[in-house]
């Protein structure tokens, strides 16, 4: 589907760079979010709310008429989509801060495409044929924050990312391996969506992640077996869903202490090992739904701050009286206002009603609809 941008677009993404990249909208969200009420975004990216948002008054004092021809510009957004580009166009202007090149069909990336785009913010080249990046191309973007680079080629990471860059898409490739240092120098680097790509465990050097402080990863829809080991402790969100992942060990979530949201949908989970959840005391949001659980995981009345699980369509037979909630008040900070359990076998009439004695209101428990 063609995707032809309003001339508004800058002010909208210049806006959404306040928040965490899960509560982007529209063309920004890709298919991130699962359709769940959001985190606040000062609790869940640890990061001061003004950073990242680029001065647009200093970044160049003038503006220049260059357009390439067939493209889109103004306000300093060049719109060069659906134009069955073969290459960058020449004749952008300089002080040009959003590039859209998507739904093109551009092969590759040569030394001196983005030549003079110092200013750049915002890289957007998602839906062409990309297979090859010069080792310079992303040279001379030193104030680039956002690269959307998802459904082209690519074999492996673009090398030499500019260190400015806050946000990268590439999901929906060719990539099987992440080796060591290949984000070497990526400090500000808060959000990486890499789904859709045939990633297994043994794809991920030791220290592929060393140096990242990622509020925000996604390895869906790739070739997962278990939980990556070695990934960026800072992480809020870890989206791990449509994977094989088949248990979750005691240790595996051992460094993910500062999770507030975990997505383990649509794997073959079985077993999930007692004391596992222990280690994630700021967990907010479960996704375990589409598994293949007999039972409720232990450990979740001791989660405090635990709002929102979703464990629909699984094998969950029984449901104990006291699988979700803690014995006695006082102990959970945050009630329950998202518990889903349909599409399991279990008799629901047997479920004791003090079994969601701290769930917000009954509305906000999803039963039944089972069919074997």
């Amino acid at each position: 589907m063609s995707t032809m941008w309003p001339l508004w677009l800058l002010t909208s993404l210049l806006a959404l760079s306040q928040a965490l990249p899960f509560e982007q909208k529209g063309f920004w969200d890709f298919t991130l979010d699962d359709g769940l009420p959001m985190l606040n975004d000062e609790e869940a990216s640890g990061v001061d709310t003004t950073s990242g948002v680029p001065d647009l008054d200093s970044l160049t004092p003038t503006f220049s008429a260059m357009c390439p021809f067939g493209c889109h510009c103004h306000l300093r957004v060049v719109q060069c989509s659906d134009l069955g580009l073969k290459a960058v166009p020449k004749e952008i202007s300089p002080d040009t801060t959003l590039l859209d090149l998507q739904n093109n069909d551009i092969s590759e990336l040569r030394k001196d495409d983005f030549k003079g785009l110092q200013h750049l913010y915002a890289l957007v080249l998602v839906n062409n044929k990309i297979s090859k990046i010069h080792e310079k191309a992303f040279s001379p973007l030193r104030k680039l924050q956002k690269l959307y680079i998802s459904k082209n080629h690519l074999v492996e990471i673009p090398p030499n990312l500019p260190s400015s860059l806050v946000e990268l898409r590439i999901h929906d490739n060719r990539i099987r391996k992440v080796p060591k240092g290949v984000f070497s120098g990526l400090r500000n680097m808060n959000c990486i969506e890499m789904g859709g790509n045939p990633l297994e465990n043994s794809g991920f050097e030791p220290g592929a992640f060393d140096g990242l402080k990622l509020n925000y990863l996604r390895i869906s829809e790739a070739k997962l077996t278990g939980i990556p080991k070695d990934l960026p402790e800072t992480l809020n969100e870890l989206h791990l869903d449509h994977n094989k992942i088949q248990a979750i060990e005691l240790e595996d979530l051992l460094r993910y202490s500062k999770l507030y949201r975990l997505g383990l949908g649509h794997n073959q989970i079985r077993m999930i090992e007692n004391g596992s959840l222990s280690f994630l005391p700021t967990l907010r949001e479960l996704h375990l739904d589409n598994n293949k659980l007999s039972r409720v995981p232990t450990g979740l009345p001791d989660l405090k701050l635990l709002q929102v699980v979703y464990l629909h369509t699984n094998n969950i037979t029984k449901v104990g009286v006291n699988d979700f909630c803690p014995v006695g008040f006082g102990v959970k900070r945050a009630y329950y206002n998202g518990i889903s359990l349909f599409n399991n076998p279990v008799p629901y009439w047997e479920v004791q009603p003090a079994t969601f004695r701290c769930v917000t209101d009954r509305l906000a428990i999803q039963f039944g609809n089972y069919k074997k």
